[in-house]
């Protein structure tokens, strides 16, 4: 499990979902299974785990334990996943944002600069949809958005150009060969931190994380109980504004909604109204901790 991926705020998480022996849980985003395994320490004979992933190799990572169901698919259907299951409501939902070390740490699948490898950066491999041919067919103005958007790069259109530019003459299909591309576009001494929101852009865009996660946050007021708690990881701005606004608000916009009668109805309380984030000890030990902020929210 922690050669897979290491848990993030493990012990802030299961508290934050203040685990009923005999509820229904779900992990959203199984990875290495550590926050999975910290739920089913908690439940007892009765309880029930749904876990969720995308990746393949995330299914080996899966305890033998009759108590938890995996499901090879993408947490944005997991209200149709649950009733296929004949699952109507949970007590509690988790979803990690966080890309596994085991994504960042295998050179084929393209989610790093560390290694020249082609531009793949999918989540799920049977998607269509890789970063090269992002890179090779999106127009200038869509490349440009994204960088702009997902990686709040102050020159993205310095950098579209340079990518269209460059596909005239050859193809872009490594992560090496991106990088070259970029160089005139990288600032001097920030090159490690620009070409990681690069990176981010792109992963977003290939595995469409930002729909993906309005998708589940919108499930959840459905899918939870009364008094279930929702409990939300993210590692950037984008993610984290996603969160606090439906937790805030019930709309991703941050905008709350009145009901006919003129009064403001939220489907949720927030349990920590600051994010919580890691301690310096699980920074010192967990590097891609660093950034991770954790949301928890209890349905009213």
């Amino acid at each position: 499990m922690t050669a897979y991926h290491q848990p993030v705020l493990l012990d802030e998480a299961i508290e934050g979902l203040n685990i009923q022996a005999s509820g229904t849980y779900v992990d959203a985003t199984f990875g290495g299974g550590g926050h999975s395994r910290g739920i089913l320490d908690r439940l007892g004979q009765r309880g029930k785990l749904y876990a969720f992933d995308q990746d393949e190799n995330a299914e080996a990572q899966v305890p033998q334990d009759k108590r938890i169901v995996f499901t090879r698919g993408n947490f944005r259907f997991l209200e149709n996943y649950l009733s296929y299951y004949g699952v109507k409501g949970v007590d509690g939902i988790l979803a990690d944002l966080g890309v596994s070390s085991h994504h960042f740490d295998t050179p084929g699948r393209g989610f790093s600069y560390r290694f020249d490898s082609v531009l793949d950066m999918r989540m799920n491999n049977r998607s269509l949809l890789t970063a090269a041919k992002i890179i090779a067919e999106y127009p200038e103005t869509d490349l440009e958005r994204i960088f702009k958007t997902y990686g709040e790069l102050h020159n993205s259109r310095k950098i579209a150009r340079s990518i269209t530019a460059a596909r005239l003459s050859r193809k872009i299909e490594t992560t090496g060969g991106l990088v070259t591309v970029l160089q005139s576009c990288i600032p001097e001494r920030q090159a490690n931190q620009y070409l990681s929101k690069v990176f981010q852009a792109l992963r977003i865009e290939v595995n469409r994380e930002l729909e993906n996660l309005i998708g589940l946050l919108q499930q959840s007021s459905v899918l939870l109980h009364a008094g279930g708690r929702m409990v939300v990881i993210s590692y950037h701005s984008l993610e984290d504004r996603l969160v606090k606004n439906y937790i805030r608000s019930g709309d991703i916009s941050g905008i709350t909604e009145k009901d006919v009668f003129g009064n403001f109805s939220v489907p949720f309380r927030a349990i920590n109204h600051r994010p919580i984030v890691p301690r310096e000890k699980e920074r010192e030990n967990n590097i891609r901790a660093r950034s991770a902020k954790l949301r928890a929210a209890q349905k009213n």
